[in-house]
């Protein structure tokens, strides 16, 4: 269970801070001493190149993996998360890459599978479909025909707006997505990244893990990289362009003048 110290008092920053995380399997270290601010109301772009450590990391936030050492900052105070459950009693909620949708199923059972209502032991057909109506509603996701369409008859970006508004349906905080536009059109893209900032607009906080830099810089306030395991810089998106974060993501380095005049050198 997500435990909360009772005596450490809420200070004002960000919704979740990571301080000093490491994470071992066996003998090989995939984080090294990770610091990561996620802001509410702001969405982050955790990027860096494969094998950097972004999925690691982002499952240690999801409660999938245990960290071995640092701590988890939840608005201001300690927090254990040593399972899924526990995330989601804090209110972080996951989309992955694969979405973990049913294709056979339609629009409703897939917000609500798992967490299916009830009533007088039977499923709560209509509660469940005014739910998801106002969810998708909330989220200007107009473009399905009906919420009761298979989720196999469904684009990309709708998939991937069906798995956003999936997350968001229980009082979530954060959500972390898990390359959200990859292998979308131009035209989902643009979808799903109006999905983005318009959640961060909710006041949530957002991670998002990318390799496509135009949409970073389309959408992220801030940008997070990781090299080898280490968070070597984060800053607001202002303070990087794209051959300054090729350069972090590929040498965990970069000696350029960032976008707001300031010349930036390793870890931040």
């Amino acid at each position: 269970m997500a435990q909360v110290t009772k005596d450490s008092p809420a200070a004002a920053g960000p919704l979740l801070a990571l301080r000093g995380i490491e994470k071992h399997f066996g003998p090989v270290q995939a984080l090294y001493n990770v610091d990561l601010d996620l802001p509410a109301g702001q969405a982050t772009a955790l990027v860096g190149d494969n094998g950097a450590g972004k999925s690691v990391l982002t499952k240690c936030i999801a409660g999938i993996y245990q960290v071995d050492h640092g701590q988890f900052l939840w608005e201001g105070r300690p927090v254990q998360v040593h399972s899924p459950r526990d995330a989601a009693r804090l209110g972080i909620e996951t989309v992955y890459q694969d979405l973990a949708l049913a294709d056979n199923l339609d629009i409703v059972q897939n917000m609500f599978l798992g967490r299916e209502r009830l009533r007088n032991g039977l499923l709560n057909e209509d509660d469940m479909e005014r739910a998801a109506a106002q969810t998708l509603s909330n989220l200007r996701v107009t473009t399905v025909r009906s919420i009761r369409q298979p989720v196999a008859s469904l684009s990309g970006g709708q998939r991937q707006s069906v798995a956003v508004a999936k997350a968001v349906m229980w009082n979530s905080k954060l959500v972390m997505l898990d390359e959200p536009t990859a292998a979308l059109g131009v035209v989902q893209t643009k979808m799903v990244l109006d999905l983005v900032r318009r959640l961060r607009d909710r006041g949530l906080a957002v991670m998002m893990i990318s390799h496509n830099l135009n949409d970073v810089f389309e959408v992220a306030d801030r940008v997070a990289v990781m090299y080898l395991g280490r968070l070597v810089v984060q800053d607001r998106a202002s303070a990087f362009d794209r051959q300054s974060v090729v350069e972090y993501m590929t040498t965990g380095t970069s000696g350029r003048v960032a976008g707001d005049g300031k010349e930036k050198h390793g870890p931040s």
